[in-house]
């Protein structure tokens, strides 16, 4: 499995890219309708995608990892290097997609290492994430790969109740 950043070319991201992540998310239809990120969870378009993909590239720090193993997308990941609380000394995990039928396979715990791998590389001590409170298999996937709750508070962008988690790297 590989990580590769996802980049614009001339300001924009790539085409065949943006099919394969609309893909990827409009598999993972559950999350989606948990997280109100887009307004239909069952019509999740390429614009739609393009749009959420840019805003997230505009962050100061932020970075769209694309995962694949054997020329295959089979994950997203969205990393900070540094939260916008300045009292944050850690790096996040923004956001974890895996192919809908590669869950429960060692996937997204394979994503996972390999993203904490480049926290350490980078002389990073530990991680953070925060999962939606209506997500409780989230919260035990997070929490079996030796993440702890160190708090709950909203998340930014659309207030919604969450669990922090941390893990030391």
């Amino acid at each position: 499995m590989i990580l590769e950043p996802l980049t614009a070319v001339d300001g924009a991201l790539p085409g065949h890219l943006l099919t394969e992540v609309t893909a990827l998310y409009a598999a993972n239809r559950e999350f989606f309708a948990l997280s109100g990120d887009f307004p239909d969870p069952d019509g999740i378009g390429v614009e739609q995608v393009a749009k959420a993909l840019a805003d997230e590239l505009a962050r100061p720090g932020a970075e769209v990892l694309l995962a694949r193993s054997e020329g295959r997308l089979v994950g997203v990941v969205i990393t900070l290097a540094h939260h916008p609380d300045p009292t944050d000394p850690d790096p996040w995990i923004g956001l974890l997609i895996v192919a809908a039928d590669l869950h429960r396979t060692g996937v997204g715990r394979e994503v996972v290492r390999r993203v904490e791998d480049r926290f350490r590389a980078a002389g990073r001590g530990a991680v953070r994430l925060a999962v939606l409170e209506n997500n409780p298999k989230a919260l035990r996937f997070w929490t079996a790969l030796g993440y702890l709750v160190i708090g709950h508070r909203e998340d930014r962008a659309l207030h919604r109740p969450c669990a922090v988690l941390r893990r030391p790297l």
